[in-house]
């Protein structure tokens, strides 16, 4: 169902099923598939790309990137099935750094959040109120991303990585941690999440070991990869873990100093 009320550009492609209510606005050469829902509102600008399944409540899809160094080039927003955006949400198309911006699938970005240009989302992550989102972030699968944080740009955040509202995001967050207090510090791993996601006792055992030697021994960031190829046996979670380290640009999020914290109170 199309309102008679919405604006729905002739170039637009609309797959079946799809519900378009009043005062949405649908630009040039977007794509929107199956079952989708755009709500009042809603703006979903040229070279935007939109899997089946969606959801959008006044959000703003689409739009030109907020970086000096863009001309005009023809860039896109690509976005997968069953992601849901609420009110006032925004992401912004690629440059010429990358040429688009990725979203994968079934994510919720919730209310007043922002996604700038040239960033990977992957899948099931959730972005939660007021989070900022700067350009070429790298999101990875299964990330939460707690309400009022602002990530710099070029931070990569690991798989199922956990982090904790209000927070400054300047550094990496490897896979599986949990990130909390100010400077952002590592402050274990992310349990509970994973339990929920059917990680087994042995596997997050294994996944807080490594944790140990990396953050807890005392060891440089080098060092400590190299004794846990050495000391554990290989894994995908081993390996995630270990080369995400390894290819950071910006560095890697430190422990928590509990004599720092307690001195700056």
């Amino acid at each position: 169902m199309i309102s008679n009320l919405a604006y729905v550009h002739p170039d637009a492609k609309i797959g079946q099923n799809v519900t378009i209510e009043p005062f949405a606005y649908i630009g040039s050469d977007v794509v929107i598939g199956d079952d989708c829902h755009i709500g009042p509102g809603s703006q979903i600008l040229p070279g935007t790309r939109m899997g089946k399944g969606c959801k959008v409540f006044g959000a703003i899809l689409g739009g030109e990137p907020q970086d000096l160094k863009f001309k005009g080039e023809y860039t896109t927003l690509e976005i997968g099935d069953y992601n849901t955006f609420r009110e006032a949400c925004t992401i912004n198309r690629g440059t010429a750094a990358k040429g688009k911006t990725v979203i994968g699938s079934h994510n919720l970005f919730m209310a007043c959040s922002h996604i700038g240009h040239d960033v990977v989302v992957g899948s099931h992550c959730v972005i939660v109120n007021a989070v900022l989102v700067a350009g070429e972030v790298e999101i990875g699968d299964w990330a939460i991303l707690g309400g009022n944080s602002a990530v710099h740009q070029f931070v990569r955040i690991g798989e199922h990585a956990m982090i904790s509202g209000g927070s400054l995001v300047s550094k990496d967050v490897p896979p599986y941690v949990k990130a909390a207090r100010n400077p952002l510090s590592y402050v274990g791993a992310n349990f509970i999440g994973l339990r929920r996601r059917g990680f087994t006792s042995e596997k997050i055992g294994e996944i807080q070991e490594i944790f140990r030697i990396l953050f807890q021994s005392g060891y440089g960031y080098t060092k400590a990869c190299n004794i846990i190829e050495e000391s554990l046996p290989a894994s995908p979670e081993r390996d995630l873990i270990v080369n995400f380290v390894r290819d950071s640009k910006r560095g890697v999020i430190k422990p928590f100093n509990a004599k720092a914290g307690d001195s700056e109170e």
